[in-house]
């Protein structure tokens, strides 16, 4: 069973992490780390010669990311996928809009405003 996760801070410095350590890093099973790198593009282990995964710290970091997305605020895979490829293009952006709010939403009721600008001003 996997540990409590220590966060960001407590990764380790080191090059590579086998499995078995992001594992107790992060606080979810080695399955787990396995599956969310198939849904998620951001985690790209090397692999060493013995086709064991080898993770960068950066692949770390997604993943405790992607933890905080699925398990903390709630997210689907999907929306946790178009979260980070938000927070990739516009950090910060969470500030601004929560991550539930689809900003597709804004766009349909800035176009309904405008009809009914165009309607008032007939």
């Amino acid at each position: 069973m996997a540990h409590p996760s220590h966060g960001i801070g407590s990764i380790p410095d080191k090059i590579y992490f086998k499995i078995g350590e992001v594992s107790d890093i992060v606080g979810v099973d080695p399955h787990v780390l396995r599956y969310w790198e198939s849904e998620f593009g951001v985690i790209k282990p090397h692999r060493a010669s013995s086709k064991q995964r080898l993770y960068r710290r950066s692949d770390v970091e997604n993943i405790i990311r992607i933890k905080e997305l699925l398990y903390d605020q709630g997210f689907t895979i999907a929306g946790a996928r178009k979260a980070l490829r938000q927070e990739k293009k516009d950090p910060g952006v969470e500030e601004i809009c929560p991550p539930a709010i689809d900003k597709g939403v804004f766009e349909d009721l800035k176009k309904e405003l405008l009809d009914i600008k165009k309607l008032l001003e007939r």
